[in-house]
């Protein structure tokens, strides 16, 4: 009986075995590229938000370009990045306009990621590209939900399809939650302060309403959250020693 099985489960795990060697992916040495490049550069794709082990929405591109500037076909493009950031796929050759395309899924960590893709130069030195996506954590898809809800019509100046933005008609424009120059200037508690109490709770424009009688503290503390991981140059809290990379 044991060997019946036994002949009746091995072409199940051979069946198991070959798909997964049919889903593997290519490793550079099977893709021979012929021609070579002299720099690298981002095409599309940089600087996007997903939830932590999501997949990005957009694919990230970049091209592969000549001496003169114009792109290079059949040149091979390598993608990485740090652990638990995987690439589908991470070696690809550039298409007839000199572009790789990737699709990139983030960490299960919320956090920022620093992706590369490099090519070979004629002289068989790399040459690279570096990109920054941002992973949110529940706190803050959670603050970009409520973003989007709430603040995104007036702090955002780009309209879309389903909201028009009312940031221009403003007689004070609100501050985009990506202006680090200005936010990250403000701790925690001014944030929390004018997010619901209003502008005037600072001393700011009294077209920023309070918020205190919406959002419970948990919804404003993820609304801080979220502001603080877009901010561009990034958020740094006060009195927090980084350690040097």
């Amino acid at each position: 009986m044991n060997r019946a099985i036994s002949q009746a489960v091995a072409p199940v795990c051979l069946m198991i075995a070959a798909a997964g060697c049919a889903r593997a992916p290519l490793s550079p040495a099977a893709l021979k590229p012929t021609a070579y490049g002299a720099a690298i550069v981002e095409s599309s794709g940089g600087k996007q938000l997903a939830a932590a082990s999501m997949t990005l929405a957009q694919p990230v591109v970049v091209q592969v370009n000549d001496d003169q500037g114009n792109g290079v076909a059949s040149a091979l493009v390598e993608f990485s990045g740090p652990a638990g950031v995987t690439f589908d796929p991470w070696a690809v050759l550039t298409d007839s306009s000199g572009q790789a395309t990737t699709n990139v899924k983030l960490g299960e960590q919320g956090g920022r990621y620093r992706i590369s893709a490099r090519t070979l130069k004629k002289d068989q030195k790399n040459v690279d590209v570096t990109l920054e996506e941002t992973a949110l954590d529940y706190q803050q898809v959670l603050g970009r939900q409520l973003n989007q809800q709430y603040c995104s019509r007036c702090h955002d100046p780009e309209s879309t399809p389903e909201r028009v933005s009312n940031h221009d008609n403003l007689e004070v424009m609100p501050h985009e939650f990506s202006d680090g120059e200005a936010l990250n200037q403000l701790s925690d508690a001014d944030l929390q302060a004018i997010i619901g109490r209003g502008g005037p709770a600072l001393n700011k424009s009294p077209l920023m309403p309070p918020y205190a009688y919406t959002l419970s503290k948990s919804e404003i503390q993820a609304l801080i959250s979220y502001i603080r991981m877009v901010s561009d140059p990034p958020y740094h809290a006060a009195g927090t020693v980084y350690a040097q990379k």
